[in-house]
């Protein structure tokens, strides 16, 4: 693979979790066609401007890397079990030894995500950018993450919270994407 460009943006799925109230992990979660929710993560990242993904394993971990596509980097979340907080200060720990100037989350609950709601976030890519995509006026994701940010994002997440609490004390900026899908997650099947 060659370089990434100086100011490229990364794609991070965060699928670790056991997804209890899923009735599984969700890593390993498929469409009613059998097309992998990761893989369909890392095409949308991909097609939405991402140069390179890596997605986040924990619960499942083996059987899941059997469906992340080739191409895309695997990370383990050794403490999965303590929440979203250690999938994503994993993910981010694992970025920040690329160029990327930014990166793009998305969880894999998200399986209809299309390309076109990455690159609509992704384009505000900067190092000190924090981005969140709305739908209808309720945030979702995905969500952008400039490298300013990915220490303190890290520092200040527990347990299942994720960076929530962050993006709203620092203001992130919204991205309506309700024209372009629904934003749902899948939190139950």
């Amino acid at each position: 693979m060659p370089a990434a460009p100086v100011g490229t943006v990364s794609g991070l799925v965060l699928a670790a979790g056991a997804g209890r109230r899923f009735g599984g992990p969700k890593a390993l979660a498929r469409t009613a066609a059998g097309t992998p929710w990761i893989a369909l993560a890392a095409r949308a990242l991909t097609a939405g401007g991402c140069h390179d993904v890596t997605v986040v394993l924990g619960a499942e971990a083996d059987a899941a890397a059997a469906l992340v596509p080739t191409g895309v980097t695997i990370v383990r979340a050794d403490d999965w079990v303590s929440g979203v907080a250690a999938s994503l200060r994993a993910g981010l720990q694992a970025v920040a030894s690329g160029p990327a100037v930014s990166v793009v989350v998305l969880p894999v609950d998200t399986p209809e995500v299309p390309g076109a709601a990455i690159a609509r976030v992704a384009r505000r890519a900067a190092a000190g950018a924090l981005v969140q995509a709305t739908y209808d006026g309720a945030p979702g994701h995905p969500v952008l993450l400039g490298r300013d940010h990915w220490g303190p994002v890290a520092a200040s997440i527990r347990g299942d919270i994720g960076a929530r609490a962050y993006l709203i004390a620092q203001e992130a900026q919204l991205v309506e994407c309700g024209d372009l899908w629904s934003g749902a997650d899948h939190d139950v099947r």
